[in-house]
């Protein structure tokens, strides 16, 4: 029998009480599932009742989540969440600390795992970055909020967003009207990413004057990219041949992203990646960095999180049955 130990956690005002709470009591209940405890609100008190070990995991994590201020997520309390489960004291506010840039909206876009802590790091302190890791991770959102930081920055003079046109899967036929607007379908994540941080206004303006271009990868071929800030996404669909091409663009006062998921590769059968062959190719090259991401660092729905790992543990069986 589990002795049952109850504590409380006195906090600071009403606003911290329902930042922590909150909706309709939301994170208050995501931790009692997490951890197995009861937590009471009694005014600006919060009562936690369980086993020891749980309550004092519970506690750091509303700590930890209480350092945010009023700013609360439901990513920070899976984050506080897992944090504390692994015993891991780092503090959230300090990931939350450096702003990569700020959107049109004035929406502050950060880190929010040590993860894309490590991988905004990176990208600043090297010439050539690969960011590979599973959907919501917030690669490419965050490699674009780190080129629009640069140009605004006057660190580069433009931006070239690319990716390889491979179809995920599926066999769309004829596409209709001009080249680019056959090619437009692949490229949209791209402007989604670029109208959310610059408004629609300021992308057009760049886009006219040539200082941003979204282009697919064939376009790459036979230029020098200099004073550039140049990223390659959905990079686990290029040939071995296609990422040689794009690395030996790179020009003077330029940088590269690559980003991608090996685990979501749509080239035809036997073709290989060049995301995954790349790995061998250069590591421990100096100026290159490879940013690994994993499920802890998803930032989209939970039930994404627990997708990824479904389908890692499935494969992971899947090979082990495998002569």
């Amino acid at each position: 029998m589990v002795d049952v130990l109850s504590q409380i956690l006195r906090l600071r005002d009403n606003d911290q009480a329902q930042a922590l709470s909150g909706k309709a009591d939301e994170y208050l209940r995501l931790l009692e599932e997490a951890f197995g405890v009861k937590i009471a609100a009694r005014g600006l008190e919060l009562i936690i009742s369980g086993s020891d070990e749980a309550v004092a995991k519970t506690k750091h994590a509303l700590q930890n989540m209480a350092g945010l201020g009023s700013s609360i997520t439901n990513h920070d309390v899976y984050y506080a969440i897992k944090l504390s489960a692994n015993g891991d004291f780092t503090p959230l506010h300090e990931l939350n600390s450096g702003v990569v840039v700020v959107t049109h909206r004035g929406q502050k876009i950060r880190p929010k795992t040590a993860g894309q802590r490590r991988y905004i790091t990176s990208i600043a302190n090297h010439d050539i970055v690969f960011g590979i890791g599973p959907a919501g991770t917030g690669k490419t959102y965050l490699a674009m909020a780190q080129a629009v930081a640069s140009l605004k920055r006057k660190e580069v003079e433009r931006l070239i967003l690319t990716r390889p046109a491979v179809e995920a899967g599926e066999h769309l036929g004829f596409l209709p009207g001009d080249l680019q607007d056959k090619v437009d379908p692949y490229l949209r994540p791209l402007y989604d990413a670029l109208f959310d941080i610059l408004g629609h206004e300021t992308y057009s303006k760049y886009r006219e004057k040539g200082i941003i271009e979204v282009a697919p990868l064939a376009y790459m071929r036979g230029r020098t990219l200099d004073d550039s800030f140049i990223i390659l996404d959905e990079a686990q669909n290029c040939t071995p041949e296609q990422m040689k091409m794009f690395l030996t663009r790179l020009g003077f006062g330029s940088k590269a992203v690559v980003t991608g998921d090996i685990t979501q590769v749509d080239l035809p059968r036997g073709k290989a990646s060049g995301l995954v062959k790349i790995q061998k190719i250069l590591k421990g090259v100096e100026g290159i960095s490879f940013c690994f991401l994993d499920e802890a660092d998803v930032v989209r729905h939970p039930l994404v999180q627990r997708i990824i790992q479904a389908y890692e543990a499935h494969d992971h069986k899947v090979s082990k049955s495998q002569p």
